[in-house]
């Protein structure tokens, strides 16, 4: 956010308009939406932001948000010592008593609600309640029904109440039907028609269609597949409705993703190789930077993009989702070692630079490629095992025998045959693959799907949030048909085989982290490192151990050597020459392409000489190498440069504001003159006689100066008025009045239509009536100050503007 403010006061206007208010919104509702409780952070984002801010002419004119959403089975399953997501704790915390009795919730809390009470309790109810009250706030500011959103809420906690159980032969029944009554009444349903969904199951047997009753264990899982499933599209519904609310600009320059789709997927092959798998087996890591630079690229001028993605995390037990969330950090370390180390030390290998410090930094290709090769990875063969209905020991005994000679990888010795380890940059992890087959294959069936339909639901907040599966299902003739949808929103709804997802959780991530990285290899990237300094969240404690280790697993020692007395930076010799030829005389350059290494040189030696005094002050390196293609320069000669560069401006543009203001008096200045004398002609007033303050009188006050009258307000006025063109005896022109109406950072044209707030007239007088709530058409701006031109039946009427209120135009 302070990033974001300080972007907007510079080119989007201010933190006071709306764009930011919007923004701001988003992400205030997202933290509440998004963060949970973990073992090491209690505001812990479970969702990864990529804020994409578009800059154009010097402003800003567009931003949207971007959001990776892994940690779902939080929703049904939190772990013992962690908790859900925040909002729901908000939520009990800040609702009214009628407000609980309309959705549900009279009588419940964290303590009795089966999603809430598996993991941590401990609540501060007047916080909560207070970033209720704002969250709630945010939502009105986004246009989102409040409402609504609250609707779903409240059934996926109640949703986890409903339990099942198994009757002799082969029905399943609820231990209470009064949770399926309440869910089925919130989301706009039967109840018969939510039980039905929750607890049948569709099959296609070679072209044959059999329903069959499911089991207790059964239903339960699709209980918890539908609880995720509301949460997920919740959340990407509200983040659409935030990114559509920005002003809308060429999308030729922009990310063409949605806010729940991978960032252009369409434009990535499934079968392509992965930009984050970089390097293999037996190859050797100097050749990851190629296959970096072969990435697909697109244009990202005007773009500034502020990432926030997930950090490394050691839970224990660890699932799925934390070893994808570590695969993206251990990607977002390898692009920090390509970009900081590895970029430096070929680039001056190849250029023949030689450098006086030497850079040993650890990396971590071995295991990006331990986790995400495209055959052997982790990652591969669990959606390998996912496809031929395997099992989480086969998997586990398949990666040991795979990965047993990986220095990445370690057998965790225990009793558990579901278990197993990898070494990550910033600690070793073990990994429960308990659930991971059912966690990867993420899928919701078509029974509880299809009873969304507007057929059968009422609530088109429930509906909207399925519908593109709903599209898909209601194509054919047979609904339900046995297939089955993506818990998490995708892209696309096609089906592999007629009956399952094309991709699984972790196919989508990894090709969404693949094109995020895409994008970041081609551009301009500024690091931020976060340290946290003890485990305890406790103000002014500092743990040494946690401290070394961040610092050592972050490689910061390593890249403040580098920044200190390697050289880091490079730039070719044009653009030296550009950004820095001002500090050179001006007739000694040769301004020529053919010799743009030599004024590259003149600048430098004026450089050094310009710098002499403050070389004896200072201790930062100033050296600087030429290559064959490039300058490399070290931090403190970039930083002197670029202070020398700002003060060479400032005198320039402080000599030209002189100049300028000397010229244009001087060509006043006969005028001046000559009003000055005509009107101490007609203005003689005797001089006030200076008196003497007595003797015992320390400060005497101050008395006018002898000989200058008291200028005359009036005449002074009059001849300050003919000076500026401005006649005082008529009154200015009206200006003309705009062809266009301002709305939200946004010029609208004519016609409009727009939306009568109260009737006119008002006192119902008048031959037309037009009465409150009548959509009308405005056709242009009326030659009446404060009126606007409305066509009603075939006549043009003046109306008042704030008898009318804005209607956008389809």
């Amino acid at each position: 956010m302070l990033l974001l403010r300080h972007l907007f006061d510079v080119a989007g206007g201010g933190p006071e308009t709306d764009a930011f208010k919007h923004l701001a919104a988003a992400l205030t509702v997202l933290r509440s939406l998004g963060s949970a409780k973990t073992t090491s952070n209690s505001e812990s984002s479970r969702i990864g932001h990529f804020i994409e801010v578009q800059v154009t002419d010097g402003a800003l004119y567009r931003t949207k948000i971007h959001c990776y959403f892994l940690d779902q089975t939080r929703v049904a399953r939190p772990l013992s010592n962690e908790k859900n997501y925040h909002i729901f704790y908000q939520l009990l915390a800040g609702l009214t008593q009628e407000e609980r009795v309309k959705l549900g919730l009279d009588g419940y809390s964290m303590h009795n609600l089966c999603y809430l009470n598996s993991g941590d309790v401990a609540q501060s109810v007047l916080e909560d309640s207070t970033r209720f009250q704002s969250w709630k706030t945010c939502l009105s500011v986004l246009g989102i029904p409040f409402m609504d959103v609250l609707r779903v809420l409240a059934a996926v906690l109640l949703l986890g109440n409903i339990q099942f159980i198994d009757r002799p032969g082969l029905d399943v029944d609820v231990d209470n039907g009064t949770e399926v009554k309440t869910v089925a009444s919130l989301l706009g349903l039967s109840s018969v028609s939510l039980f039905q969904g929750l607890t049948s199951r569709t099959h296609n047997i070679r072209g044959q269609i059999v329903r069959s009753a499911s089991s207790a264990l059964v239903a339960s899982a699709t209980r918890d597949a539908l609880a995720k499933a509301l949460y997920c599209r919740t959340v990407a519904t509200i983040v659409r409705r935030a990114n559509s609310l920005k002003r809308l600009g060429p999308t030729s320059v922009t990310l063409s993703s949605d806010s729940n789709e991978s960032v252009q997927n369409n434009a990535v092959e499934t079968g392509s190789q992965h930009a984050s798998t970089v390097g293999s087996r037996g190859v050797g890591s100097s050749k990851s930077m190629t296959i970096l630079n072969s990435a697909v690229r697109h244009a990202t001028d005007g773009f500034i993009g502020i990432l926030d993605m997930f950090g490394f995390e050691a839970s224990k037990p660890s699932q799925l989702e934390h070893l994808c969330i570590n695969l993206c950090a251990e990607t977002m370390q390898h692009f920090y070692n390509t970009h900081v180390f590895k970029s430096s030390i070929e680039s001056c290998r190849e250029e023949g630079v030689e450098s006086e410090v030497e850079v040993n930094y650890v990396d971590n290709v071995p295991c990006i490629d331990l986790m995400s090769s495209l055959r052997t990875g982790l990652l591969s063969m669990l959606d390998v095992e996912c496809s031929i209905r395997g099992s989480a020991e086969t998997y586990v005994e398949k990666v040991r025998n795979q990965h047993k000679t990986s220095i990445r990888f370690f057998d965790f010795k225990s009793t558990n045959p579901q278990m197993f380890g990898v070494k990550h940059f910033a600690g070793n992890v073990v990994y429960d693959a308990s659930n991971f087959l059912q966690t990867n294959r993420d899928v919701v069936p078509d029974d509880v799907v299809s009873v969304f339909h507007k057929t059968n639901c009422n609530f088109g907040f429930a509906t909207h949030l399925f519908g593109s599966e709903l599209r898909a299902l209601y194509s054919g003739d047979t609904v339900p048909r046995g297939v089955s949808f993506r818990i998490s929103p995708t892209s696309h709804t096609d089906l592999q085989n007629g009956n399952e997802p094309v991709s699984t959780l972790t196919q989508d991530f990894h090709t969404r982290l693949d094109n995020l990285l895409r994008t970041l290899v081609h551009a301009k990237p500024h690091f931020i490192r976060c340290i946290k300094s003890n485990d305890c969240e406790q103000p002014n404690q500092l743990d040494r151990c946690i401290l070394t280790r961040q610092v050592r697993a972050l490689q910061v020692l390593e890249t403040v050597n580098l920044m200190a007395a390697g050289f880091p930076h490079r730039m070719r010799f044009k653009a030296f020459s550009n950004r820095y030829r001002l500090l050179a005389p001006f007739k000694k350059l040769h301004r020529n392409e053919e010799k743009i290494v030599e004024d590259c040189l003149l600048v430098l030696e004026c450089f050094m000489q310009a710098i002499e005094k403050v070389k004896q002050t200072t201790s930062a390196s100033t050296s600087w190498a030429l290559g064959k293609r490039h300058i490399f320069l070290s931090e403190g000669v970039r930083q002197q440069l670029e202070t020398l560069r700002m003060e060479r401006q400032h005198y320039a543009a402080v000599l030209i504001q002189s100049v300028w203001r000397g010229w244009h008096f001087r060509r006043v200045w006969p005028t001046v003159q000559r009003s000055l004398r005509n009107w101490k002609h007609t203005n003689r007033i005797l001089p006030h006689p200076v008196t003497t303050a007595p003797v015992d009188h320390v400060r005497p006050r101050p008395q006018p100066i002898a000989g200058i009258p008291l200028p005359d307000l009036e005449r002074g006025g009059q001849q300050s008025c003919s000076l500026s063109g401005i006649n005082l005896s008529r009154a200015p022109p009206v200006p003309p009045s705009r062809p266009y109406t301002v709305a939200g950072n946004t010029k609208l044209g004519y016609p409009q239509t727009r939306v009568m707030k109260m009737n006119f007239p008002d006192d119902g007088s008048g031959a037309i009536q037009l009465l409150k709530g009548e959509t009308v058409w405005v056709v242009g701006s009326s030659s009446r100050r404060g009126h606007l031109l409305v066509e009603h039946n075939n006549q043009t009427i003046h109306v008042p503007y704030q008898f009318l209120e804005l209607k956008p135009v389809p």
